[in-house]
């Protein structure tokens, strides 16, 4: 990763290059998981819309049902994006960096 420097600063030094080249790996680290939650979000919903997880019988429709469904949902979602995903992470971190850039 090269440096940030403004023109006129002169010179860095190995550890303020250190701090610089840090701070940009967090702040890319930072946009990637973002951007990994956005997907599994995104996925989660798909699979609620599409029916994942609900039940068919009247006698198990219960409200703690519900909420274990929304818990396995969101956790197949994370699996499917940590998996690959459908590449929607990457377009958002893209956008995130790109967007980021123009600060």
């Amino acid at each position: 990763m090269i440096p940030f420097e403004l023109p006129g600063d002169g010179p860095r030094s190995n550890s303020q290059r250190a701090q610089i080249d840090s701070a940009q790996s967090d702040s890319a680290r930072n946009a990637r998981e973002t951007a990994i939650r956005l997907e599994a979000t995104f996925l989660s919903e798909m699979l609620k819309s599409a029916g994942f997880g609900t039940q068919s019988s009247t006698f198990s429709s219960t409200k703690n049902e519900d909420h274990f469904a929304s818990f396995q949902r969101d956790a197949i979602a994370e699996h499917m994006v940590r998996a690959g995903g459908i590449g929607l992470a990457e377009h958002f971190f893209n956008a995130m960096m790109e967007a980021k850039s123009h600060e």
